[in-house]
Order: structure tokens, then sequence, then C-alpha cells
């Protein structure tokens, strides 16, 4: 992964430039590049060797903060071909799936790429990510996302394949799959079949009744533990001397998590306690 998270900016590097309004406008650094608005010019020699966090001004006037962006505001701005993962929820993805350095991981319904960015990140360079995508215009769409991100090519690390998960996948012991699809309870027996004992499912979906067939699919399945459903939701807080009060505004419901881990072969989990129906049970 050669992409720049530091120092002075470089020709090539993409720059967040932030108005005081605090609307965002991402540009490729270019030895002779200049950056237009309805307030005024920047050339892009004036950021060319600043570090980050310098302050640039318009020919008009106007003040910009100047960093390189991160990804969280990359996968909001980026071209969509499909409806992205939300940051919120790619970080959740990560965490709660315990993506880690090293990992292989295979994903499907790689959509736009946002949420590939964020495991490529996770898994580090001795990982490796497959994304699996019917649409080969979504597939193009993410292919270009990823490697603008991070600056070229992506191979040693990631494969793309246009084509089925259950059709296609051929990968097997690997650490976590993760999928977000319109119905990922089809893809439970193969993702059974390509996770390592101790691995990890998780499955990303938009309403209750994708999220009701997905626990019941991996609980019937019988070779994961019993799923867990959630979801995240964020609210900021505006913060000012004594005014202290939560966001007018916050981000709600945007999907559904379901996680599960891989048995061992042969080894089934053992039954769920339920409480009897017109019974309470002790606190």
């Amino acid at each position: 992964m050669g992409f720049r998270r530091h120092g002075p900016f470089q020709v090539g590097d993409q720059v967040q430039l932030t108005d005081p309004k605090n609307k965002r406008h991402t540009i490729t650094l270019k030895e002779d590049g200049v950056f237009h608005t309805h307030k005024g010019a920047i050339p892009h020699s004036d950021l060319i060797g600043q570090p980050e966090g310098s302050v640039v001004r318009s020919s008009g006037g106007t003040q910009y903060l100047a960093f390189r962006h991160l990804l969280q505001d990359y996968t909001l701005a980026m071209p969509r071909g499909a409806a992205v993962i939300y940051p919120k929820d790619a970080s959740m993805i990560v965490g709660m799936a315990d993506v880690f350095p090293g990992a292989r991981v295979v994903e499907a319904g790689v959509g736009s790429g946002a949420l590939t960015c964020f495991l490529l990140r996770a898994v580090g360079p001795g990982g490796h990510v497959t994304s699996y995508e019917r649409r080969e215009e979504f597939a193009d769409v993410a292919r270009k996302n990823v490697e603008k991100f991070y600056g070229g090519p992506m191979d040693d690390n990631w494969r793309l394949v246009v084509g089925d998960l259950v059709a296609s996948i051929d990968e097997i012991d690997v650490d976590r799959v993760i999928l977000d699809m319109l119905a990922p309870w089809e893809c439970v027996d193969a993702a059974a079949k390509a996770l390592t004992p101790g691995g990890v499912i998780c499955c990303y979906v938009a309403t209750t009744t994708q999220m009701s067939k997905t626990v019941e699919a991996i609980r019937d399945h019988g070779c994961f533990t019993e799923p867990h459903a959630w979801e995240t939701l964020v609210r900021d807080w505006h913060v000012e001397g004594l005014a202290v009060r939560p966001d007018h505004r916050m981000i709600g419901h945007t999907g559904f998590l379901v996680t599960a881990r891989r048995m061992a072969d042969g080894v089934t989990p053992p039954p769920r306690r339920r409480r009897p129906k017109g019974t309470t049970e002790e606190l």
C-alpha cells in the first residue's frame, strides 16, 4: 500500500479543502493545477510543499483548511454505483467482526467499494480481501474508488471477482465473511464452508424482515453460534460555552448487523434456553 498519509503535500496527493461553512472539496494536486470556485481560485502550487493543517486563501479572500481526507470523508463523497455502507457501520463491522491485521476476508456485495477500503486497511499488508460482486458496472466503480483512495492497484491484497458468491467462491479457511446483499441467508452454507473454525460471519441488511430471515438461517444451519443482531445510532452534540445539547439531527437507522461464529466441524451449539410462555424469569 504505497499511499501517503502524512508529510507535506506533494503532487498526486488528494487534498480536502474546507471553507468557513464546512463545505468540503477534494482535489488531486497537479504541478500547474488550479482549483476554481465562485469564491475565487487557488493554485495547487500554494498547497504543494505545505504541511497538513495549513490554511490557504482563494483569490476572492476566502480561507480554506487543507488536510488529506479521512477514509470516512472519502467514502461519503466517492462516486457511487450502489449505495455505500456508512462509516458508522463500516467501523462497527471492522470492530465487532474483529477484522485483524493479516486476516483473510471474503466480502460479497462490494457495491461502491466503501467497506472494501475499510477492510483493506484493517487487514494490512499481510492480509487479503476477496470481494464478490454480481454486477460488473458496480465492480468497475468499486475498483476505481478503491484504487483512487490507495493510490493505485491493490493486487497483492485484493481480488475482485465479478460473479455470485455461492457459484464462484473458491476460498477455504478464511477468517471473516462479510455479506452485504439483499438475501444473505442464501449464502450462509457457502460462508460456513469457507470459514475456519472460530471465524466470523457478519451480515449487513436494511430491513427487519431481512434481519429476521438472516438470523433464522444462521440459527438453523447448525454450524454457528447463536447470532447477534443489532444496529448503531450516532448523534452529534452541540457544544458552545454553556450551551451543551444534542444536535437537532442525527444519523439514525442505516442498517442492521448480524454476527455469529463458526463452530468446529461436527460440533453443534447447545440448545438455546427459551422462556416458557406465560412465565417470567427470576431476576
